[in-house]
């Protein structure tokens, strides 16, 4: 199986070798059909704490590294 690639905004720079990247996605409301945003924040994993609050960056499915965190950063300016 394929493993999902999402694109997003670094929000959060503060922890070790983590990041957290915040993933917009635009949906039709169903009755209104109007264009709304939703958002999701993900907890990355960035190997050598080179992305900072700001960047555009893409993030990769992979497997467990902590609780909470089971997505790594693939590369930047995406």
């Amino acid at each position: 199986m394929p493993k999902r690639i999402l694109q997003g905004i670094v929000v959060s720079d503060k922890l070790d070798k983590t990041v957290t990247v915040k993933v917009e996605r635009r949906i039709k409301h169903p009755i209104y059909s109007k264009v709304i945003r939703r958002s999701k924040k993900y907890a990355a994993h960035d190997e050598n704490n080179q992305f900072q609050t700001g960047d555009r960056v893409s993030i990769r499915e992979c497997s467990p590294m902590s609780k909470r965190k089971t997505w790594e950063v693939v590369i930047a300016g995406a």
